[in-house]
């Protein structure tokens, strides 16, 4: 029955790329995402009245700080829990893996967006004819875009070899509720 579900899943993507989209279900739009126009956040609100757009706005790069300023007070709990020599050994073995991985990675993502970069400057340079200066900024936020992924991803294993090499604590194994290595540790 599985074949049978791939079969028909495969037959309607294929008859969709064949035929394509009819041409009367296609509305002519100049648009796309270099040419879309930012409302003035001035002008918009939201709940009735009740919040600004740029109050809203601030609010949510204040969720973003409050974030980061929790994962670097988490990282450094977690940086200065007790840890015993052999676990250390290993787990700083595991990250060196994982940042070979990470690296090699990066390198990859790199000549990818090389590729894809050039692709951004030939439709956005020549086809729609925006300009050196913001095919640029289109290149750069591209650029900090994938800049920032990684850097959650390299955090993201600093944070888990830290975590993993932490001895628990019997109040760990008394209390389901005390699940990260951080509470444990403290209890």
């Amino acid at each position: 029955m599985r074949i049978r579900d791939f079969l028909a899943a495969a037959a309607v993507v294929t008859t969709t790329i064949l035929l394509g989209t009819p041409a009367w279900a296609v509305e002519e739009h100049a648009a796309g995402e270099a040419s879309l126009v930012l409302p003035d956040l001035g002008k918009a609100s939201f709940l009735n009245n009740s919040v600004s757009s740029q109050t809203l706005m601030l609010a949510g790069i204040g969720v973003c700080i409050a974030g980061l300023v929790f994962g670097l007070i988490i990282f450094r709990q977690l940086k200065r829990l007790p840890v015993h020599r052999s676990m250390q050994d290993i787990s700083e073995l595991i990250y060196e893996t994982c940042k070979t991985y990470l690296v090699t990675q990066g390198k990859f993502i790199l000549l990818l967006e090389a590729f894809i970069g050039t692709i951004m400057v030939i439709y956005f340079g020549a086809i729609q004819k925006l300009g050196g200066l913001r095919v640029s900024v289109i290149l750069l936020f591209s650029l900090i875009g994938i800049a920032g992924s990684y850097g959650v991803a390299w955090f993201g294993i600093r944070v888990n070899t830290f975590a993993t090499r932490a001895p628990p604590s019997p109040a760990c194994a008394a209390s389901p509720t005390r699940s990260t290595p951080s509470r444990c540790a403290r209890a």
